[in-house]
C-alpha cells in the first residue's frame, strides 16, 4: 500500500459518492482520481486499467458537459431512461472492446492479467458512458464490474484499492436506488382517463 494508492482511494470514493448524489462537483473530483490511478496502474503493470483512466478523463469531460446541460429548474441533474436497444448495443460494444483489448495486451504487453483487465476496462467504459448520459442502469453495470474488480485488485495485492471497490459496490447500490427514485419523481404525470 503506497501513499499514492491511499490518496487515490480517498479521492475516488469522494467522486463516486458525489456522483450518487448527482452533484456536478463529482466530475472534477473524478478527473483527479483518474490521474492518480493512471500513475498507480502504470506502476503495477495493469495497462488496460491505466489506459482506461485516460479514456475516463475524456468521458469525465463529456459527462461534465452533459450533466451541466441536463438539469431541471431547481438545478437537479435529470435521470434519463436507458432504452433496451441501447443497453444491448452498449453491452455488445463492451464485449467487442474486451476481446480487442485483451488480444492486444495478451500479445504485445507484459500485462499481469490481460483478459480480465481488458474486460473490466471495456465494460467500465460502457458504464461510464451510461453515467454521463444520466442512466440509472449505469449503476447496475458498475455493481457487476466493481465486484470483479475487488477480486482482481486483491489478487494483485492492491488491498486498499480492492477495499475501495468493495465500498463502491455499496455506493453503486445507493446510487441506483437514489437515481431510480429521482427518475420516478422526474417522470411527467400521465393524465388519468375517466
Amino acid at each position: 500500500m503506497s501513499a499514492l494508492e491511499i490518496v487515490a482511494v480517498v479521492v475516488s470514493f469522494l467522486g463516486i459518492w458525489l456522483t450518487a448524489k448527482r452533484w456536478l462537483l463529482c466530475w472534477p473530483v473524478s478527473l483527479l482520481a483518474c490521474a492518480l490511478y493512471f500513475k498507480l496502474f502504470l506502476d503495477v503493470r495493469l495497462y488496460s486499467d491505466m489506459m482506461l483512466q485516460a479514456l475516463f478523463g475524456v468521458a469525465i469531460l463529456y459527462g461534465w458537459i452533459v450533466w451541466a446541460r441536463g438539469k431541471d429548474r431547481e438545478g437537479e441533474v435529470i435521470v434519463s431512461p436507458l432504452q433496451p436497444a441501447k443497453a444491448w448495443a452498449g453491452l455488445a460494444a463492451g464485449a467487442v472492446g474486451a476481446v480487442a483489448i485483451g488480444w492486444f495486451t495478451s500479445h504485445y504487453t507484459n500485462a499481469a492479467l490481460p483478459w480480465m483487465d481488458s474486460g473490466l476496462s471495456s465494460f467500465s467504459l460502457v458504464a461510464q458512458y451510461w453515467t454521463a448520459r444520466r442512466h440509472a442502469a449505469s449503476w447496475l453495470l458498475w455493481i457487476a464490474v466493481d465486484v470483479l474488480y475487488v477480486g482482481m485488485f486483491t489478487f494483485k495485492g492492491l488491498w486498499l484499492t480492492g477495499g475501495l471497490y468493495a465500498a463502491m459496490v455499496g455506493l453503486a447500490v445507493l446510487g441506483y436506488v437514489r437515481w431510480r427514485q429521482a427518475a420516478r419523481s422526474d417522470a411527467p404525470e400521465m393524465p388519468r382517463m375517466a
